[in-house]
């Protein structure tokens, strides 16, 4: 089993424009689509529907929207009771692609709901084989609480993906506190770092970067660059995919099935390799699909990521 923790889950709101957004005009829409969102949920309901069980964990009301809709989705979830809905975000995709997204902030958590949703967490990584701390933080949440979490979870297999305060909070921790896995983009990748994110364009200059985090304690780092691929870099080895041409219809859940897929693949027992392997294969397959969709295996084709291994080269 895979335990998520979204704490600023979401409705997701995807709207399909027919054209190119245009500032200060009126605009129809082609269609509008709303799921159950958040980043650790969306990891779930990949995980979900590749058949690995998988329960998401999240603070939310009684008769919350997002309750109804992670219902209606058939995924395991355990919701910590809060005073507030989850927030909506808007998603804006363009004919060609392009994805514009508003995030609204989210809901303060108080203290006790955070102890109540560290004490669930804490009990079903009793079983589980990996957890995922994924997402950005509620207002008045601290941003050292995925520290906090890690201290709590010792002795299981942890997996982060966040950005901003809670990663560089992270970031000062790290060799006291280092998760098995970070899963950073580049702007993520430059926060945990301190490098200006605008130099690490590519694997000849992320792979030396991810090793930098590697060096002080992480066992992986996943790195997902869009449409050069991603990078994976252990204490082992490093190694390039590049994805397959698609036609992108949606950004929106890219990076959260990248790395399920990751995670599925180390289930499975795969090399460093395949599980870089299907990241890519599952990040590419959501990015094709519409709105806030994300891809089943059948979605999937890991025969068309080609993956090349890397020296690492020390950072200059």
């Amino acid at each position: 089993m895979i335990v998520t923790l979204t704490a600023n889950p979401s409705i997701d709101r995807t709207v399909d424009l027919p054209r190119a957004l245009r500032r200060g005009e009126v605009q129809r829409a082609l269609a509008v689509t709303s799921h159950p969102g958040g980043k650790g949920v969306n990891v779930a309901r990949v995980l979900t529907a590749a058949g690995t069980p998988a329960t998401a964990v999240l603070p939310a009301t009684g008769d919350d929207l997002l309750v109804r809709a992670l219902s209606e989705t058939g995924l395991d979830y355990r919701v910590v009771p809060c005073a507030s809905p989850a927030r909506i975000n808007l998603t804006l995709t363009e004919i060609d692609g392009t994805t514009t997204k508003i995030n609204e902030p989210g809901h303060p958590l108080t203290a006790g709901e955070r102890r109540q949703l560290a004490d669930v967490l804490v009990e079903l990584a009793g079983n589980a084989r990996w957890v995922v701390l994924s997402g950005s933080l509620p207002p008045s949440v601290p941003d050292d609480w995925y520290v906090e979490l890690l201290h709590r979870l010792r002795g299981v297999r942890v997996a982060v993906d966040t950005s901003d305060a809670p990663l560089r909070a992270l970031a000062r921790r790290l060799e006291s506190t280092a998760p098995q896995l970070l899963k950073p983009n580049a702007d993520e990748l430059a926060q945990l770092t301190g490098l200006d994110p605008a130099r690490l364009h590519g694997p000849v200059t992320v792979v030396p970067a991810a090793a930098s985090v590697v060096a002080r304690g992480v066992d992986a780092v996943l790195a997902t660059l869009g449409v050069a691929g991603a990078v994976l870099v252990t204490a082992q080895g490093a190694w390039h995919a590049t994805p397959p041409a698609i036609t992108p219809r949606s950004t929106v859940g890219a990076g959260d099935a990248a790395l399920a897929g990751y995670l599925l693949a180390d289930l499975a027992g795969a090399a460093p390799a395949d599980r870089l392997r299907l990241a890519v294969a599952y990040g590419s397959a959501a990015a094709a699909l519409p709105g806030t969709e994300l891809p089943s295996p059948h979605h999937v084709d890991p025969g068309v990521v080609s993956v090349t291994a890397l020296d690492v080269v020390p950072y200059h």
